[in-house]
């Protein structure tokens, strides 16, 4: 059986209405499988990142999703979040699992290297994150993937890996047929024509039918 893909959730750049967003969110994590929240603010007062972390986690920990913090592993151990992730200009991983203890969930980027992956995964990383694999509007991206990648990780590798970078309804199952263990999506949900609750229900029904066809293809 391959293993199942679960839909990992990226707060939107900006969070300028926590009250109004953190309905958005309980609406969208109510809609269908969601495994993390990744709460992602740039360039931000670490005084924004810390009442983000107070008014999300509650929504997500109440329905059992993990609560992973960008960049800051300092701010994530302060302010008690599940993991961090970090990518190839943060913190390195010896330094995230130093502040954040043994048992916090570290992601790493790895952009297009299964290179940089194995790396992360030998030094103990929880995941790796492979991407963009589409164009996107979130973040300006340094490199595009292919979805091969997901698959020869699979074949070799035990750490679970991310497929992150414009993913959206519409071409999220070719990534789960690949063999990503976790779709990242921001834009994809949060920008969504029905809204983010439909999406996050569209998404799970992609992801589905995704691990299917890897099932069938094995």
């Amino acid at each position: 059986m391959p293993n199942p893909c679960r839909l990992y959730l990226i707060t939107p750049p900006r969070l300028d209405d926590l009250a109004a967003y953190g309905q958005a969110l309980s609406q969208a994590l109510d809609a269908g499988d969601v495994a993390a929240l990744q709460i992602r603010l740039k360039d931000v007062p670490d005084a924004t990142v810390a009442a983000a972390v107070e008014a999300l986690s509650p929504i997500a920990r109440a329905r059992g999703v993990a609560v992973i913090l960008n960049d800051r592993p300092d701010l994530a151990a302060q302010f008690g979040c599940d993991g961090v992730h970090v990518g190839q200009e943060d913190a390195p991983y010896a330094q995230a699992r130093t502040l954040m203890g043994p048992d916090a969930m570290i992601g790493v980027t790895c952009h297009d290297s299964r290179h940089l992956a194995m790396e992360a995964a030998e030094a103990g990383a929880d995941y790796v994150a492979f991407g963009a694999f589409f164009l996107t509007s979130t973040k300006d991206a340094k490199t595009r993937a292919d979805p091969e990648i997901l698959s020869v990780w699979q074949e070799v590798m035990q750490t679970p890996c991310v497929a992150i970078g414009g993913i959206t309804v519409e071409n999220a199952r070719g990534l789960a047929a690949a063999g990503a263990d976790f779709l990242a999506v921001s834009a994809g949900v949060w920008s969504y024509g029905d809204g983010p609750a439909a999406a996050v229900a569209a998404l799970n029904a992609e992801i589905a039918l995704g691990v299917a066809e890897r099932g069938h293809a094995r």
